[in-house]
């Protein structure tokens, strides 16, 4: 397979930001996160899946969580000022992001969300999320990806 630049890969790049892509082949529909993990080689709790999120006051909020993890929604809202959030509905995905299910990335949405990872993402060297696209995943450092995207890191899965 050969590397594809997506919205992600290139503001990495822009940024000079260290990272890696890896590719994995796929069919026409999402793969979830802990497959994808699998598929190249990395284990569920590096590589972390993107959800987007509403909170009471209408604010979109994006959380980044390991594959095999479930985002707490009251631990998610204290993380992100909110009273309380839900999952935005799969059909306002692309519109709100410009991404579509299984290749979310919190790297290039439409607007600069506020994004909050997972504070265990701070126990590896690197760690692994969608590159844009379903297929490609980039695995670089919790620091340079809190840097990307200005994030912050929180207790945010359920125990």
């Amino acid at each position: 397979m050969s590397e594809q630049k997506t919205n992600a890969v290139r503001i990495l790049e822009r940024g000079k930001t260290e990272f890696t892509v890896h590719e994995y082949i796929h069919g026409d529909e999402a793969v979830d996160a802990v497959t994808a993990s699998s598929k190249i080689g990395v284990e569920p709790e590096r590589l972390f899946k993107t959800l987007v999120t509403r909170g009471a006051k209408g604010a979109i909020n994006v959380f980044c969580i390991p594959a095999a993890a479930e985002l707490d929604l009251k631990k998610a809202a204290k993380a992100a000022g909110e009273k309380s959030v839900e999952m935005v509905h799969v059909a306002e995905l692309f519109g709100l992001t410009g991404y579509i299910r299984g290749g979310c990335s919190p790297i290039g949405m439409k607007k600069p969300y506020p994004v909050v990872i997972d504070e265990t993402a701070q126990l590896f060297d690197k760690i692994c999320v969608s590159g844009g696209r379903i297929g490609i995943i980039v695995e670089l450092s919790p620091i340079d990806l809190c840097t990307a995207v200005k994030a912050k890191f929180a207790p945010i899965t359920r125990e």
